[in-house]
């Protein structure tokens, strides 16, 4: 018979959960909590921002070339008379579009990879580790360089035979192009960090009680790894992907701003930074407004991705 001391004992056993335990200890975190406003703020913008702008992204103004923040333009203009502040609102867009890209296409990959060769090992795992050091030792900037070069001006091509043959508006905006072949190439170089986070974390955990359990009641591997396996390893991953988005986003600016990335009429942080380093010496206001909004975001990411490692990982509990 159960005593009247067991029974409190029994309730505080079923209210301990490690999501809400974690998620106590991220709150508790004030800088992760300023990263997460930030970071929150950010999407908000980025879905939002273009619709409440008081000025067209892509209006020229000859007459108000290069003017100085003012209460008709907080940021100022450029020097085609366009308002800076509408363009950063609008480039968040286009950097949270290549970070969320970016990162499923990388996770994906590298969550196959690294489920693959963690829990089958043998050649097959050496076999990925080799893929995986093979991508890495490829300068990043050299592969997306070779990316846009070799397949931008054939897909340009086809599009345009496309919009000819069928009259199609879509394939005569190009700038799509852009998206994919940045994203596409910037997954290329990310999934090998995806595929050694999940490697290590399955290396740690398919010889843990309940998989070999499931594998002695003949359950199937792939659903062994699907149900059992990528959720405990989940923790990492969460961290991967808060750190990775703001990766990803400094890694587009830095593409764009050396031409290789979304090129204009579409703002993007990295473009508008290289537009405004020829003129900043005169105009500094033109190079301050993108670089620091992207600085901000960058911190705003680390802070939060050191709040999650520091909620997820239970070796950094006190």
């Amino acid at each position: 018979m159960m005593t009247d001391q067991a029974l409190p004992l029994q309730q505080e056993e079923k209210q301990f959960s490690l999501a809400k335990d974690a998620f106590i200890r991220l709150i508790a975190n004030r800088l992760a909590i300023v990263g997460m406003v930030l970071v929150l703020f950010l999407f908000f913008v980025a879905i939002f921002g273009p619709y409440i702008t008081p000025y067209d992204f892509l209006s020229q103004d000859l007459m108000a070339r290069n003017q100085p923040p003012s209460w008709q333009h907080w940021f100022g203009t450029d020097d085609l008379g366009r308002d800076i502040m509408s363009r950063v609102i609008y480039g968040s867009r286009t950097a949270v579009i290549v970070g969320f890209s970016t990162v499923s296409f990388s996770l994906v990959i590298g969550l196959f990879m690294g489920a693959l060769g963690g829990y089958f090992g043998g050649k097959i795992d050496a076999f990925v580790v080799w893929l995986i050091d093979i991508t890495m030792s490829i300068p990043s900037l050299l592969l997306v360089i070779v990316i846009n070069v070799s397949l931008k001006p054939p897909l340009v091509n086809w599009m345009d035979a496309r919009f000819l043959a069928t009259g199609n508006e879509f394939y005569r905006n190009t700038i799509w192009v852009d998206f994919v072949l940045v994203f596409g190439s910037l997954a290329l170089i990310k999934w090998p960090k995806a595929a050694r986070i999940v490697r290590g974390q399955i290396l740690s955990i398919r010889n843990k009680n309940y998989v070999l359990a499931a594998e002695a009641l003949g359950v199937p591997t792939a659903k062994i790894v699907r149900r059992y396996v990528i959720p405990n390893a989940l923790g990492p991953i969460i961290v991967y992907i808060s750190a990775s988005l703001g990766e990803a986003m400094v890694l587009e600016s830095s593409f764009s701003f050396l031409g290789v990335g979304v090129r204009p009429p579409i703002p993007s942080w990295g473009n508008m930074i290289s537009d405004g380093l020829r003129i900043w010496q005169l105009y500094p206001h033109v190079l301050a407004a993108p670089a620091a909004v992207l600085a901000i975001v960058t911190i705003a990411f680390s802070f939060l991705g050191d709040g999650l490692n520091d909620a997820l990982n239970p070796r950094q509990w006190k």
